[in-house]
């Protein structure tokens, strides 16, 4: 397993109504909407929003998605998502995302790999090599936030 030195991008979250079925308990299409908002939270806190990216002719797509759940979360339960940008694989870029309960439970971990498209002319193709400014924001991720004081 990748060794997660820098400290974690965090995104809290509440399963409200909508995330869960209809016994109260989060339905599993919500983890995955959690670990996009994540990932784009992230990015827009290095000064990246995700709109630019997109505006500049790039788009990041999912190749693989691996959630483990150990409990369920239910209706009303504040989650803390805590996310770490990965060293590079070849062209894919993956990141490691653990959900924690409030009192510090792991309720589920997944790993998300995304790949850098060119959607520039009329063929997407796949970059090994991220243009600027999106190399140096991919950077600043894998470093993770500043340290609060």
């Amino acid at each position: 397993m990748e060794s997660l030195k820098a400290q974690p991008w965090k995104l809290c979250k509440r399963v409200l109504p909508q995330h869960t079925d209809h016994g109260g308990v989060m339905w599993h299409g919500a983890y995955v909407a959690w670990l996009e908002e994540a990932r784009v939270e992230a990015l827009a806190q290095v000064g990246l929003p995700y709109e630019v990216i997109s505006s500049e002719g790039f788009e990041m797509p999912v190749v693989r998605l691996e959630i483990n759940y150990r409990r369920a979360l239910n209706h009303g339960e504040k989650v803390v998502l805590e996310s770490w940008s990965l060293p590079r694989q070849g062209v894919r870029w993956p990141w490691r995302t653990i959900f924690l309960t409030e009192e510090g439970d792991r309720v589920a971990e997944a790993q998300v790999d995304l790949v850098l498209l060119s959607l520039i002319g009329s063929a997407r193709r796949v970059l090994r090599k991220p243009p600027e400014p999106l190399a140096t924001a991919l950077q600043q991720l894998r470093q993770g936030p500043e340290p609060q004081l």
